[in-house]
């Protein structure tokens, strides 16, 4: 398989690398990642006006009608550089549902706010009791006339903590883990109880609890109980974002680390020279190409129009267990060859390092996704 990034796509990368030279040095993004809201409004702006907002969305609702592609090649920029801002949350999960969902209607107002950096989204559907199981959902959604009340709580809600609006889901009917029966809704900020925590990657998540909040039927993203579906179809590519800035991030890890180990000297000569040292580094470089063929060949599946959707499925979850395998033995690597100043708050090696871990707990893990994979493949 010959898998290239078109010209446009390199020219977004290019630009991108760029900018963040420029704007978003480590320095700089530890300033923002000590703020009170832990993210730059005004970087999220100006990355407006760039028009890197509009590449998830269609033309019709003013975008640049990319695909998987374009959303990979802009995420793995966004992991070089360790981005606080929600590009995951607002763009690919909130945005996404409103993109795929049946209400067009509410897609055609509320996307352009979006692109234009004026709204914040966030997806609320994970819950205390369900670890990664997103179809097991206790948020009730009982209807009142033209109206529905919610009652619930939703954990560790990306972006939470700055969203302007929230997708949550509910049920309208069924049991608490049936697939069916599970609708979704947007809700502004001030309708819901907001708590928020710092994780350890810098990012600022919130717990949300919804107390007999109303919400009007013109709200559904999606038809009366078809919300697991659509769920389930924009997660898979909010893996392949998150598996994509995995990438950048391990890329980065790995030029970081060999370029300190041919300054670090012991015995009177770069450590780079120990011939252990370099095996490992080699195993290193090798884990992070083979994760990036699996991103390159799940995208040419997820493009590919003959492409099953059960198959769709297995190259997500498949793509996932590797960047989980591969991210633990990069970043392991990276701190022991930095050795304790690989730890350190002060050096950016420990906080790419976390970051990966984070990524690794978002949706699912290593062994949820080889489980989920056995499951396709052998089921």
């Amino acid at each position: 398989m010959n898998f290239e990034f078109n010209e446009e796509q390199k020219m977004l990368k290019e630009s991108m690398h760029r900018w963040f030279q420029d704007n978003y040095s480590f320095e700089q993004r530890r300033i923002i990642a000590d703020s009170e809201e832990g993210i730059s409004r005004e970087h999220w702006s100006t990355f407006a006006e760039l028009g890197w907002l509009s590449i998830p969305f269609s033309e019709d609702h003013g975008g640049f009608g990319g695909n998987v592609i374009d959303i990979a090649a802009m995420m793995e920029e966004f992991g070089k550089v360790l981005l606080l801002e929600p590009a995951i949350s607002s763009l690919i999960l909130f945005g996404g549902l409103l993109e795929s969902g049946s209400n067009k209607t509410l897609a055609a107002s509320t996307i352009p706010q979006i692109i234009d950096g004026s709204l914040l989204g966030s997806l609320a559907t994970y819950e205390p009791q369900a670890r990664y199981d997103l179809s097991d959902i206790a948020t009730t959604a009982n209807a009142d006339g033209d109206n529905y009340i919610l009652n619930g709580q939703k954990s560790i809600v990306l972006g939470g903590a700055h969203a302007d609006q929230f997708i949550v889901s509910a049920r309208t009917s069924g049991g608490q883990t049936d697939e069916a029966g599970i609708s979704l809704f947007v809700l502004n900020r001030d309708q819901v109880i907001i708590s928020t925590q710092r994780m350890m990657d810098g990012q600022v998540v919130a717990d949300i609890v919804l107390d007999s909040v109303k919400v009007p039927s013109a709200n559904l993203v999606s038809k009366v109980d078809a919300g697991y579906d659509l769920l389930v179809s924009t997660l898979q590519t909010a893996n392949v974002a998150l598996s994509a800035e995995s990438v950048g991030i391990m890329n980065v890890l790995n030029q970081t680390t060999i370029e300190y180990t041919k300054t670090r000297k012991q015995f009177g000569v770069p450590i780079s020279s120990f011939q252990v040292l370099q095996h490992r580094m080699v195993d290193t470089f090798m884990a992070c190409e083979q994760s990036k063929s699996m991103l390159y060949g799940t995208l040419c599946e997820l493009t590919d129009d003959t492409t099953t959707d059960h198959e769709r499925a297995m190259a997500v979850n498949a793509l996932r267990t590797l960047i989980a395998r591969n991210g633990k033995l990069i970043g392991d690597e990276a701190i022991q060859m930095h050795g304790g100043m690989g730890i350190t708050d002060e050096l950016d090696v420990g906080h790419y390092v976390k970051r990966l871990l984070m990524i690794n707990l978002i949706f699912g893990n290593g062994d949820f996704y080889q489980k989920r994979y056995n499951q396709l493949a052998y089921g």
